[in-house]
């Protein structure tokens, strides 16, 4: 990291240094040390149409109508079927789904009621996001301003094991930040309110001016990029004017959960500010949280009126809620495409390839199928060339914990975890990735 003392020496203001953190020409190449190794993880709630999502295990010729929109990415895929999340214990199918789901640990006693089942608390043990995060703040030379950024989008204001998947540790759920006014203003800290928008730009335009004649054109170029998009977000805020950019709910949970219909504007927005905060080196880990587990979403800007949750039960021979699904869960991949596109199309800062050569993104979900709460075939598709594995693939562990999954994880960043969450599960090691 580029500390207050560099920025002092050359004259510049702490309001450059998000500008400046990720620029190659500021260190040295011993300080730059090994590769930059990211990890983005992407939520879905309700399950996903097994049928419609699933291809044989094997090489990914041909991907399912729902993957349709990362067609061009297919190579640089991987698929993870057969992964179980078995985690039993307190708390409701969907509770256990999400709060477990990358925690890889029973829930706590507690007394949130859920369905007809015990009652239960937050989970019993640390993200394997957050769990990373600290691996890579213990070293000088991957640590990041933030360590770990979690975005939101239409997550309803509330907290309970439905709503949080991102864990501090024991009793310690992380809430997103699904408001991009907010994630702007924690990014650069410049802001004071919506009424008075004051331009992050104004304060550091001189500073980047005099440090240009110090940096590559490579870097050079990485700072207009950079400038190009926060003033694109700062206009969008201000076109935004009255229009609340976060997602109302009501203070109960009826079978109506109301969300915006910008949200797919949020969601572009978000994702832009993910990228950025990367490219800049301002974090190497990010959730990315879309609605929650049991959301009752109308996706009005899809043309569904009902309420996710509700559609996610009906059964498989009501072939207007499948229809439904198919599209909400369309809609789903193609944002994850459009995710992917920008990593791919983002120049690695001082390195060969795109910023997708060195980040893994997963796409992941709390139920293999809505109608039938299994927690069997977790949906888990990987892509990028972050962490080392083979990609082009589709494979079928037949019902291996995915605590192994975790493991995997933590150790293609280097972390040579013996367990993650409940050791039980962990036996086996690592799954054959390579």
């Amino acid at each position: 990291m580029i500390r207050r003392n560099f920025l002092r020496d050359l004259g510049l203001s702490a309001a450059s240094l998000p500008f400046l953190a990720g620029l190659p020409s500021l260190y040295g190449a011993e300080a730059l040390g090994s590769r930059k190794q990211r990890l983005i993880i992407m939520f879905t709630p309700n399950g996903t149409l097994p049928g419609e999502f699933w291809p044989k295990a094997g090489p990914l010729t041909e991907l399912k109508p729902i993957l349709k929109p990362l067609e061009k990415f297919k190579d640089r895929m991987l698929m993870l079927k057969g992964l179980s999340n078995r985690i039993k214990g307190d708390g409701d199918g969907h509770m256990r789904g999400m709060s477990c789901l990358l925690t890889g640990i029973e829930l706590l006693p507690g007394n949130i009621q859920g369905g007809s089942d015990t009652p239960a608390g937050w989970a019993n043990g640390i993200s394997i996001d957050q769990e990373l995060k600290n691996f890579l703040q213990k070293d000088a030379a991957t640590q990041t301003r933030f360590g770990s950024l979690e975005f939101g989008v239409a997550v309803p204001d509330r907290a309970d094991p439905w709503t949080r998947m991102v864990y501090a540790g024991s009793n310690k759920p992380v809430a997103p930040i699904d408001d991009p006014y907010q994630m702007l203003n924690k990014l650069y800290g410049q802001m004071k309110d919506r009424a008075t928008l004051v331009g992050v730009l104004d304060d550091v335009r001189d500073d980047l001016k005099k440090i240009s004649k110090k940096i590559s054109r490579e870097d050079q170029r990485a700072i207009k990029d950079h400038m190009e998009l926060v003033k694109a977000m700062e206009e969008d805020l201000k076109r935004a004017g009255d229009r609340k950019l976060v997602h109302p709910e009501p203070e109960l949970d009826p079978n109506i959960e109301l969300v915006n219909d910008n949200t797919p504007e949020i969601s572009r927005m978000q994702m832009d500010l993910l990228v950025n905060s990367m490219a800049n080196d301002m974090t190497r880990i990010a959730t990315l949280q879309y609605m929650r587990s049991v959301g009752q979403a109308r996706m009005r800007w899809l043309e569904v009126e009902e309420g996710h949750h509700q559609l996610s039960h009906e059964p498989d021979k009501n072939e207007d809620a499948q229809e439904k699904l198919l599209r909400i869960n369309t809609w789903f991949a193609g944002e994850l495409a459009y995710l992917v596109q920008k990593l791919s199309d983002t120049p690695e800062p001082g390195a060969d390839g795109s910023m997708l050569d060195h980040t893994t993104v997963i796409w992941t979900n709390e139920l293999g199928k809505g109608n039938s709460h299994t927690h069997d075939n977790i949906p888990f598709l990987v892509v990028g060339n972050g962490a080392g594995f083979k990609m082009g693939q589709c494979h079928d562990f037949k019902g291996a914990p995915h605590n192994r999954f975790l493991m995997s994880l933590a150790h293609s960043f280097g972390h040579e975890l013996k367990s993650f969450g409940s050791e039980k599960y962990c036996g086996d090691g690592v799954l054959p990735l390579g």
